[in-house]
């Protein structure tokens, strides 16, 4: 077997972003030739994205932009904190955010434009699954958009408005980031969300003894509240309890027209890895 130098495995590294072991392989079965090295890498680069590709990927980041009347944003997603702190990840997010503010194609439309094979390559350096997951923009027409992304850059939020102004979208989008409504209004809450609200208020006051009339007004009445506490136009401003989102509508004469909540790894169901296992099957299968 050739004998390999650590400057030879530095420098496959720093042209290919791969790992170590990656790199050190790869020279051994190309006899120390950096060049085929690469070759190799390139020809075996897909197989092995698409082997990270089964791995959850609930952590990660949200990337926004926004202007007077146009917002974006997009969830990219990565396995854990410490590549979602990765420079090179961040420096993908912000790209992949250029590309859906620039234009209005959809995800997948983007991901063909030459996202994915960035992604792929990104998988390889940082040896991570890498979603990108969601893309979100303002509605087209909107006469203003609000943008809040959290300083953690793990919850943000697109409010886009008929009328208004830019102060009261963005103080909008502000507060649905901290209270996370299922809908703009209670009208717009779907029947059978209610529905399952309205079977467990009933299942709670079989037992209080009360008339059937009496408990049917006592679930129509938690109903009301619960609708008043998931829909954004009824819930009390965050910045001033004292009034609701939609007198603070009514005040700005606007509309909320849509709107848009991102929380990074939100409903991703998190595969439970035995790490002991893994690296055992890995040790074998080297």
């Amino acid at each position: 077997m050739v004998d390999i130098s650590a400057a030879q495995v530095k420098e496959l590294r720093e042209k290919t972003g791969l790992g170590l072991m990656d790199c050190k392989k790869a020279l051994q079965g190309s006899g120390g030739d950096i060049e085929l090295a690469i070759e190799e890498l390139r020809k075996s680069s897909g197989l092995k994205a698409s082997k990270k590709s089964g791995r959850s990927a609930a952590d990660g980041l949200i990337g926004a932009i926004s202007s007077k009347s146009k917002s974006c944003m997009v969830e990219i997603n990565c396995e854990t904190d410490f590549v979602a702190r990765d420079d090179s990840f961040n420096s993908f997010v912000q790209e992949v955010i250029l590309e859906v503010s620039n234009n209005e194609l959809s995800l997948e439309e983007i991901l063909h434009q030459g996202i994915e094979d960035k992604r792929e390559k990104l998988v390889q350096k940082l040896g991570e699954n890498i979603v990108v997951r969601r893309i979100s923009r303002s509605i087209e027409d909107a006469d203003f958009s609000g943008l809040y992304v959290h300083s953690t850059k793990r919850i943000g939020v697109i409010i886009s408005l008929a009328g208004g102004n830019e102060e009261t979208a963005r103080d909008i989008a502000m507060h649905a980031a901290a209270t996370d409504p299922l809908s703009i209004s209670p009208e717009d809450i779907p029947e059978d969300i209610i529905a399952k609200e309205k079977e467990i208020y009933k299942a709670q006051s079989e037992d209080s003894g009360k008339p059937a009339d009496i408990v049917e007004k006592m679930i129509e009445g938690k109903i009301r509240k619960y609708l008043s506490e998931v829909s954004l136009t009824e819930q009390n401003f965050v910045k001033d309890p004292n009034k609701k989102i939609s007198d603070i509508l009514a005040e700005n004469n606007a509309k909320i027209i849509g709107f848009t909540r991102f929380e990074v790894g939100e409903g991703i169901e998190v595969e439970k890895v035995d790490f002991a296992t893994e690296v055992m099957s890995q040790i074998e299968g080297s």
